[in-house]
């Protein structure tokens, strides 16, 4: 029962932190330093960086300009597309950090997963929001913003104080994911748009000089 519970609550951790990760990555640094510090957690060794004062001070001022700038439609959009290549790589690392085993293949295996696990979160996100930004008014964007904070606080406390009940969490989510996919699609193809658009060269300059 020991055995199950420590894989219980070591892949709670692993894949919650990815999780977390692809939604909102500063409030889940921020959050799990946080715990750290008032004793909530005894971090594996990996990850005891994040409990540095420094970590969770530059952790806390993205955050908060992460608030602000997930709550404009538009801003939001830009700001996921950049974070397409931050969320999912940090993701990966917390996920490997989070195992706490000296045996590289492993955490390889955790990265592998927690990359895949932060990714389809980022993208679900970004491909909702764009969908959300059709709206005329800006009230449906903000709350989207704010439930997706919470849900991050919570989820990353849940999946250290609840394990089991956060990975029953964690399964419905991945099924409705994948049922809302169809419908967001349309959302994650203006986001890949988007990172297309950033490495596209631009077009020459236009000749002011009338062909002779």
């Amino acid at each position: 029962m020991d055995a199950l519970n420590q894989i219980s609550t070591t892949l709670a951790l692993t894949m919650g932190l990815a999780w977390a990760s692809g939604i909102n990555l500063y409030a889940t640094l921020l959050t799990l330093g946080l715990l750290a510090n008032t004793g909530n957690i005894v971090l594996p060794p990996d990850l005891q960086i994040v409990a540095n004062p420094l970590v969770i001070m530059a952790a806390g001022l993205m955050y908060c300009v992460e608030f602000f700038a997930d709550k404009v439609p538009g801003v939001d959009t830009g700001w996921d597309t950049i974070h397409t290549f931050i969320r999912i790589p940090a993701g990966a690392m917390l996920a490997a950090g989070a195992v706490g085993t000296l045996d590289p293949s492993v955490e390889l295996a955790a990265a592998i997963m927690g990359g895949t696990m932060a990714a389809g979160t980022h993208v679900t996100k970004a491909g909702t929001r764009v969908l959300i930004n059709t709206s005329p008014e800006p009230f449906t964007n903000w709350f989207a913003s704010i439930t997706e904070d919470v849900a991050v606080i919570t989820g990353v406390w849940a999946c250290i104080n609840h394990p089991i009940g956060f990975l029953v969490a964690l399964a419905v989510f991945i099924v409705l994911m994948i049922l809302l996919l169809p419908k967001i699609w349309v959302g994650i193809k203006k986001v890949f748009g988007f990172i297309i658009n950033l490495f596209r060269p631009a077009p020459p300059p236009a000749s002011s000089n009338p062909p002779q």
